[in-house]
């Protein structure tokens, strides 16, 4: 039972993430292939000011949301004069640039040896020390990410956001200032992100640079496409997906030596038909053009 309640928790923070880039991505347009960058920068922002200066961990929380929204906006700058492929390899430069801090930073991040024994959470002086009690908390944020994600995106606001992604030009001639609003939705999403990362320290209660590699931003930017970009339930199927099914697999019975390639070959085949028959993912009515 656990085990069940552990891959919930963990699918609920992906889910978060998913619906954090899914707000850059499906709804903007814009190919931010760096995510996973600002959870990592939430995760031991939160981690190590709880663990050297006893700062609670929702305050760190807050705190590395904070920072996650500079350099948000930091990355925001390069949208402003890149597009395409080009803001792409950006993006992602960053989630490299984050990862190789994470690991060879050693007097901060102490490294490959990561930074174990991470407080975990409490409400009102009550330690959280079950899995279901986690559970909970992660429900109460994913549901918080998509109400107001979903109010973002339901508004005047979210509507110039989808102009930019069928036809910036034309938003731009209608007045709009495009290059503030896409730095507003890099700043959201880095916020939500950055949240998750939060969330996972403190409940795995340890931390290294191998949980926040450049190719997780390509985890999450699949759970998106497959969800379906620019619909927000479809982060909750994408996440789903690609964190539940692969688990189910394990109990296959397959000998330990083939079961990881195999579990990887089902995958991939998964997402082969699926942009071979909908390219637009499950829900999704967008895709790359």
């Amino acid at each position: 039972m656990e085990y069940l309640l552990h891959i919930l928790v963990i699918t609920g923070i992906y889910t978060i993430l998913s619906l954090s880039l899914d707000v850059v991505l499906g709804y903007t347009g814009l190919p931010a292939l760096g995510h996973i960058s600002f959870a990592a920068i939430g995760a031991y922002t939160s981690s190590l000011l709880a663990l050297r200066f006893g700062v609670s961990p929702w305050i760190g929380l807050i705190l590395g949301a904070i920072l996650s929204m500079f350099f948000g906006a930091l990355i925001s700058l390069s949208s402003t004069r890149l597009k395409g492929d080009y803001l792409a390899i950006a993006t992602f430069g960053l989630g490299v640039i984050v990862y190789e801090i994470a690991n060879n930073w050693i007097t901060l991040t102490r490294g490959p040896m990561g930074i174990p024994g991470i407080p975990g959470l409490s409400v009102f002086n009550f330690p959280i020390t079950h899995i279901w009690q986690y559970l909970i908390v992660v429900i109460i944020f994913v549901g918080i990410t998509y109400a107001v994600l979903s109010r973002i995106v339901r508004s005047p606001f979210g509507r110039v956001l989808r102009a930019i992604r069928e036809d910036e030009p034309a938003a731009q001639s209608l007045g709009k200032n495009t290059n503030k609003y896409k730095v507003i939705v890099f700043i959201i999403g880095a916020f939500f992100a950055s949240i998750a990362g939060s969330l996972y320290a403190h409940y795995i209660t340890f931390i290294d640079p191998s949980s926040f590699t450049p190719m997780e931003s390509i985890t999450i930017l699949l759970m998106v496409v497959l969800g379906g970009m620019g619909t927000l339930n479809g982060s909750f199927i994408g996440a789903s997906t690609l964190i539940i099914f692969p688990e189910i697999l394990r109990f296959i019975g397959l000998p330990d030596a083939i079961a990881a390639p195999v579990r990887q070959m089902l995958y991939g085949l998964l997402l082969i038909l699926l942009m071979l028959k909908r390219p637009q993912g499950v829900l999704g009515q967008y895709h790359w053009r």
